[in-house]
């Protein structure tokens, strides 16, 4: 079955064309990333297999313009692996916020977009975007089905006296306010490879995932199944990101808008679009900025770096005391894959349970790669995410079902 599998994040669209003839034999036809949406400089790039790809610079205003360099990409006379968009027979979608409506994926329907919709309060800068890129496929594609995984369903596990604030009861009742996580497919993807790679059971296992990219966030999986995560009723909770604070100070936002007169949405907008990375150096949300900012000597891109180790390093210890242990600590996503100083100062500041790095490991770190020392009390990976196969095979798997 050729799928498509569209992974829209913040500032991005990662997508991969697959064929799949089982869940463990598949083909990757081509793959590609779109980033820096909404900066003034964007980029696609495409990599069809056993053809030569290519990288286009140019300014990507909207998601809606991210997927339309997709799909001409993939029927490109020159680089495409298509003859026509009829070739694809399924398309796999990652949604962010799927709320308590799911504890898995679903095929697309009016109900499942409106609920997708609603969902959109809890993630403003994801679920729109994943309608944009539900809506133009079906321009394109019609009659072909679509499938939605969520973020959310991997951290339903999580028991009442985690995902639940402390706020009168009658808001969870009424408007669902709760903690539901977000990045559960990358999180339970690395967590079982990075079982599988660490020789652990992973029903019997304690284990930290750090995806830690644009967006980031932290998981404790217990077991298998996620007792607790970062991220809360939105993306924006837990720790500094691209553009997004993190926790504060609850009292800080009226506090904020009474000072400078903001209505709710300029307040929102300020809290998911304008800080972060971003906000503190007041020039990029990118990491890559803020290390070569840093390498120059600019102080405030130091502070937002000392700060991205300083919030990982909170959340791992706190998940470390709730499991009463740790066996593996994971790092994954775009900055956790490639910044081997960021996971090095994350495992010094580890030393007191016995963390040991193994530099050479860490710093040539290519593919699923055990960066901890042999020496090491705890077993510390690197496991480049791919949301894009779990969703390829629960597209799979439910398109499937529909002939029978």
């Amino acid at each position: 079955m050729i799928i498509l599998v569209i992974n829209c994040g913040s500032s991005s669209v990662k997508y991969q064309l697959l064929d799949m003839k089982s869940d463990e034999v598949y083909d990757i036809l081509a793959k590609g990333l779109v980033e820096k949406i909404g900066l003034p400089e964007g980029t696609i790039t495409h990599k069809p297999s056993g053809k030569q790809g290519f990288r286009r610079d140019l300014p990507i205003p909207d998601h809606k313009l991210g997927m339309k360099l997709v799909l001409d990409a993939l029927v490109d006379p020159e680089f495409g692996v298509l003859k026509s968009f009829a070739d694809i027979e399924a398309v796999g979608h990652r949604i962010v916020q799927g709320a308590d409506f799911f504890n898995g994926s679903a095929l697309v329907d009016d109900d499942v977009i409106e609920k997708i919709r609603i969902c959109s309060d809890f993630a403003p800068l994801h679920n729109p975007a994943h309608l944009l890129g539900i809506s133009a496929v079906s321009a394109v594609l019609p009659d072909v089905p679509q499938v939605v995984t969520f973020d959310t369903a991997f951290h339903q596990t999580m028991l009442p006296y985690a995902y639940m604030y402390a706020l009168p009861y009658e808001y969870y009742e009424k408007y669902r306010v709760r903690r539901y996580g977000a990045h559960g497919t990358s999180h339970q993807y690395v967590s079982q490879r990075g079982a599988a790679l660490a020789g652990l059971d992973l029903g019997h296992s304690r284990i930290i995932t750090c995806h830690i990219g644009n967006g980031s966030s932290v998981t404790a999986v217990k077991d298998g199944k996620c007792i607790d995560t970062s991220m809360g009723f939105t993306p924006l909770e837990g720790m500094i990101m691209g553009t997004r604070c993190g926790i504060i100070d609850a009292n800080i936002v009226p506090y904020l808008m009474k000072k400078e007169n903001l209505t709710p949405d300029q307040m929102t907008d300020i809290m998911n679009k304008k800080s972060g990375f971003l906000g503190l150096s007041g020039v990029s949300s990118d990491a890559r900025d803020m290390d070569a900012l840093a390498r120059q000597g600019d102080r405030k891109a130091k502070t937002v770096l000392k700060k991205l180790t300083f919030d990982i390093v909170k959340l791992v210890g706190g998940y470390i005391a709730e499991m009463n242990g740790v066996d593996l600590i994971v790092f994954t996503a775009g900055i956790g894959e490639h910044n081997p100083r960021l996971r090095r100062r994350v495992c010094e500041q580890l030393g007191y349970m016995g963390v040991r790095i193994d530099s050479e490991a860490n710093e040539n770190a290519s593919g699923e790669t055990i960066i901890s020392a042999p020496d090491s009390s705890v077993k510390v990976a690197m496991i480049p995410t791919d949301e894009e196969l779990v969703i390829a095979r629960d597209t799979m798997r439910i398109v499937s079902a529909l002939d029978e």
